[in-house]
C-alpha cells in the first residue's frame, strides 16, 4: 500500500506516494495559470487546477509502478484560496494573494472581536472573511446564488469524495471559525451581513477520516474507490508538520511564513490557532507576503530566464554579488512586523545594467532582503531559536539556506524528502495509523544542518543595519 499527498501551491499541484513507514517513492508535479484582474485581484480555474492535480498523481503513480488501487489513503494541502461555487462567477477560484478586499480587511479590522484580535489586531485581505465580505457586497447576485464556498484543500477532498467536510486548519486560521468559542462567530457574521453563505458538514481536525473516494473521483483521479481520503491542511501548516519537530519552522516559498507554538496574541501575528496542526497545540504565525514570488519576478527580468538553480549556482560559484543593493522585499505589502497589505518594495542601488552579472546580483542581494525580512518576523514573534526547521521550495537550495541561516544566526534544519508533501502524507496515514502523531513519529526522517557561516557574519550584519535604516526612510517618506 501506498500513502498519497497532493499539496497544490501557487502555480503548481505536486503529488507524491510515500510507503507506510514514510519513504519517498514517487513526486511529480503539474502546473495550473494564474489569471490576473484589476485592483489587485489573481484568480485561478478549479477545473484546471484538478486537471493538474489528477496529471501530477498519474505521473507519480507511473514513477512508483503502482496501480490505482495501490494508493491506500490521500490527503490534501493547498494555499488558502478560495473556490466559489455560483452560475456565473468564473474564474471561480480567489487566489491567496488576491488583495481585491483591501477595504473591507481595514473595515473589520477596526471591530473588537476576537477574530481579529487572532488575526493580529489588523485582519490581512488574504483570509476568507473580507473576501465573502467583498463578494457580498460586490457580487450580490453571485452571493445569492452561491451552492458552495470552500478553501481549496477542502475543495479538494469534497471533489474527491462528494462529502461535505472542512478541515480544522484552514477553518481556525482563515475563516470566522474559532474552536475554542463554540465554532461560527454568528455574532460577527451577522454584523459584516454575510451570515447566509453555505457551509455543511463537519469541522475536522487534520488526519481525520472523511471517507473514500467516490465513484467520480477515483475514475477522475485515477484511483481505487477504496482509497480513504483524510482532512488536510493549508500548505504552510502541512509544511510545519512535515518539517523537523520541536522546534519554529520556515516554510519559503511563493510567500514566507515562520511557525511556532505556545505563543500569546501579539499584533501583527496570525493566531494562537487552536488545533490548527495537532490537538492541544496552538500554533501562531508570522510571515511576508512575497518571497519566492519576488525571486520569480527578478528571474523574468533576464531576456532568456534561467531556472532559479542556474542562476543561484553562478552565484554560488563566484564572490558574493551585489554588496552596493540593497532590496526591501515588500512587493505585495508587509504582514509581520507593519500588517500593511499596501506597502511597496524599495531596491536602493539599481543601475541600467542588464547583464547577466548585474541581474544575478539584484537576485542575490533580493534574497538577501527576503532573509532579513525573515530575522524581523522572528524577532517580531518574540523567538531567538537556536534552529529552526525550514521546508519549501527556497530550502531545496544549499546557498539559500546557508543565507537563512547566516541572516538569522540560527542552525536551519532541512528535511530534503519535501516537507510539505510528508505532512500532507502524514495527515493521509494518519485514519490508518493510530493517529496524526503516530503516523508523524512513523514517518520521521533525518535533516540536513546547515550551521551559521562565522564568516558571512559581518556582511549579515551590515546588510541588517542598512535594512533598518531603509525602512526607515520608507516611513519618512510615506509620511512626506
Amino acid at each position: 500500500m501506498l500513502i498519497g499527498a497532493v499539496d497544490v501551491g501557487s502555480a503548481r499541484a505536486r503529488a507524491g506516494l510515500f510507503t507506510p513507514d514514510g519513504r519517498l517513492v514517487a513526486r511529480a508535479s503539474r502546473g495550473f495559470a494564474t489569471l490576473a484582474g484589476p485592483e489587485r485581484q489573481a484568480m485561478h480555474d478549479v477545473a484546471e487546477i484538478w486537471q493538474a492535480v489528477a496529471e501530477a498523481l498519474a505521473e507519480a503513480r507511473c514513477q512508483a509502478g503502482a496501480g490505482p488501487a495501490q494508493v491506500g489513503a490521500l490527503a490534501f494541502d493547498a494555499t488558502c484560496s478560495l473556490v466559489v461555487e455560483a452560475p456565473g462567477f468564473a474564474p471561480d477560484v480567489i487566489a491567496w494573494h488576491d488583495h481585491r478586499a483591501v477595504a473591507e480587511a481595514a473595515e473589520l479590522s477596526r471591530i473588537p472581536h476576537e477574530v481579529v484580535r487572532r488575526a493580529g489586531g489588523s485582519v490581512s485581505p488574504e483570509m476568507q472573511t473580507p473576501k465573502l465580505m467583498w463578494l457580498a457586497r460586490h457580487q450580490p447576485k453571485i452571493w445569492a446564488a452561491l451552492t458552495g464556498i470552500r478553501d481549496l484543500c477542502d475543495h479538494l477532498a469534497f471533489r474527491a469524495t462528494g462529502i461535505e467536510a472542512r478541515s480544522h486548519c484552514a477553518a481556525a486560521a482563515k475563516w470566522p471559525w474559532l474552536p475554542d468559542r463554540g465554532g461560527w462567530q454568528a455574532d460577527l457574521l451577522d454584523r459584516l451581513g454575510i451570515a447566509g453563505f453555505p457551509r455543511p458538514g463537519p469541522v475536522l481536525p487534520p488526519g481525520s477520516r472523511i471517507g473514500p473516494l467516490s465513484a467520480q473521483g477515483a475514475a477522475e483521479l485515477g484511483l481505487g474507490p477504496q482509497t480513504l481520503v483524510a482532512a488536510g491542511l493549508i500548505d504552510a501548516f502541512a509544511g510545519t508538520l512535515g518539517a523537523a519537530p520541536d522546534m519554529p519552522a520556515l516554510i519559503a516559498g511563493t510567500s514566507n511564513c515562520v511557525m511556532a507554538t505556545g505563543l500569546a496574541p501579539r499584533a501583527a501575528l496570525w493566531g494562537p490557532y487552536p488545533g490548527a496542526i495537532l490537538a492541544g497545540e496552538s500554533v501562531t504565525e508570522g510571515g511576508q507576503s512575497a518571497t519566492g514570488a519576488l525571486l520569480e519576478r527578478l528571474r523574468g527580468l533576464y531576456p532568456q530566464p534561467p531556472s532559479h538553480d542556474q542562476i543561484l549556482a553562478r552565484i554560488a560559484a563566484s564572490p558574493e554579488p551585489g554588496s552596493d543593493l540593497h532590496v526591501l522585499p515588500d512587493i505585495k505589502g508587509s504582514r509581520t512586523p507593519f500588517a500593511d497589505p499596501l506597502l511597496p518594495g524599495v531596491i536602493h542601488g539599481l543601475t541600467l545594467d542588464r547583464s547577466a552579472p548585474a541581474l544575478d546580483a539584484l537576485y542575490w542581494r533580493a534574497a538577501v532582503g527576503i532573509a532579513l525580512g525573515t530575522r524581523q518576523v522572528i524577532a517580531h514573534m518574540g523567538l531567538a531559536p537556536a534552529a529552526l526547521a525550514m521546508a519549501g521550495g527556497q530550502a531545496r537550495s544549499a546557498l539559500l539556506r546557508q543565507l537563512y541561516a547566516d541572516a538569522i544566526g540560527a542552525e536551519i534544519h532541512w528535511q530534503p524528502e519535501d516537507a510539505v508533501l510528508r505532512g500532507t502524507a502524514i495527515a493521509a496515514a494518519a485514519p490508518l495509523s493510530g493517529g496524526i502523531r503516530a503516523a508523524r513519529a512513523c514517518f520521521a526522517r533525518p535533516v540536513q544542518i546547515t550551521r551559521p557561516d562565522p564568516a558571512a557574519r559581518a556582511r549579515r550584519e551590515r546588510d541588517w543595519r542598512i535594512f533598518l535604516r531603509m525602512q526607515q526612510q520608507r516611513a519618512e517618506i510615506a509620511a512626506m
